[in-house]
């Protein structure tokens, strides 16, 4: 049974491409096993289970474009049909019922995303990131990361722009400059963006701080994009930043970092840089009570500078997301915070 329906119809970020290989990987998306694996047309995602005695597919191995399952040697093709049972007399019908479960899957920036409910007639695409395909910046590829908490709470905490002075004192913000002015947040083109906001900050931890333009975007429930600009330097860095629900309780994070300089700077520095904010973040996200976001506005306090929180939250609300979500009270949607 699916945890969650409307992220069900999501794309749901599995696994960097470059971690598939020859042999299946299995991943786990709310709380279903997947397996993921490579054929001549690309990556494929069924339900780790074998149709006949329910052995993870993710042990076996993959044959001529087809999966193996590693129990009794079932073969699966790239469509989910079953085109070889060893126990059977050659030529003996295959049964019709003798196939996996296959999800949707694509890849794009360098990430499988997997989209377990595809008859949902949800066709929204991956959310788009305009930097990995500009020639002019590069992109690296962070570490993943795991944290043990709900990940609209994990999320939620990568679009807070006011726990940069403190959480990330010295790294990213300053604890002598955490006031945030006042800006607003929009719907614009199937997501919340908000305004550019001025925050005394180092943009990727080198020591330069400067006043940098910080612009926030919820793209899907999963995903979100922030984009800092400096513009003593017109120097840019973006990030991707998109959310796999493991468990109730446990989150795994991918982030794209896109830079317009230091192009000749090690990419090692960028994602060491990213680690060192994950880490920072994760002991005060997984300490956060209730484990659940709550999307009742009244349940917490809120303040002009949470503007993006709170729209997080009321679009979690009215698409229905339960998912790591304390929905208890129905709360209105505002197109303009």
């Amino acid at each position: 049974m699916m945890k969650d329906h409307i992220l069900a119809k999501d794309w749901i970020a599995a696994v960097y491409s470059q971690d598939i290989g020859s042999e299946p990987v299995p991943v786990t998306i709310l709380e279903e096993r997947v397996v993921l694996f490579r054929t001549r047309d690309g990556v494929q995602a069924f339900k780790d289970l074998c149709i006949h005695r329910g052995a993870a597919l993710s042990l076996g191995k993959v044959a001529d474009d087809c999966i193996v399952c590693p129990y009794h040697g079932w073969k699966y093709d790239a469509e989910g049909k079953c085109v070889k049972i060893p126990q059977q007399p050659a030529g003996q019908t295959i049964p019709p019922k003798a196939k996996a479960v296959v999800y949707s899957c694509t890849e794009q920036y360098g990430i499988i995303w997997v989209k377990l409910d595809a008859g949902s007639g949800n066709e929204a695409p991956v959310p788009f990131y305009e930097e990995y395909e500009d020639s002019t910046f590069q992109t690296v590829h962070a570490e993943p990361y795991i944290l043990h908490a709900t990940a609209p709470r994990v999320v939620e905490n990568f679009l807070d722009a006011s726990h940069l002075a403190f959480v990330h004192d010295r790294l990213l913000g300053d604890s002598d400059f955490p006031e945030i002015p006042h800006y607003s947040v929009y719907w614009h083109e199937n997501r919340y963006v908000s305004d550019e906001i001025a925050i005394y900050a180092d943009a990727d931890g080198s020591g330069n701080y400067a006043t940098i333009y910080y612009t926030f975007e919820i793209l899907r429930p999963m995903t979100a994009r922030l984009k800092k600009v400096n513009y003593e330097n017109n120097q840019i860095l973006s990030m991707l930043f998109t959310a796999l629900p493991h468990e109730e309780r446990k989150t795994a994070v991918f982030a794209l970092i896109s830079r317009n300089y230091a192009l000749d700077q090690s990419d090692e520095y960028f994602r060491d840089f990213q680690k060192r904010v994950i880490e920072q973040d994760a002991g005060i996200v997984e300490s956060q009570k209730p484990e659940e976001l709550p999307l009742d506005l009244q349940a917490e306090l809120h303040l002009k500078a949470d503007r993006v929180s709170i729209a997080y939250r009321g679009w979690l609300k009215e698409l229905g997301v339960t998912y790591g979500s304390d929905v208890s009270v129905v709360s209105s949607k505002n197109t303009r915070l």
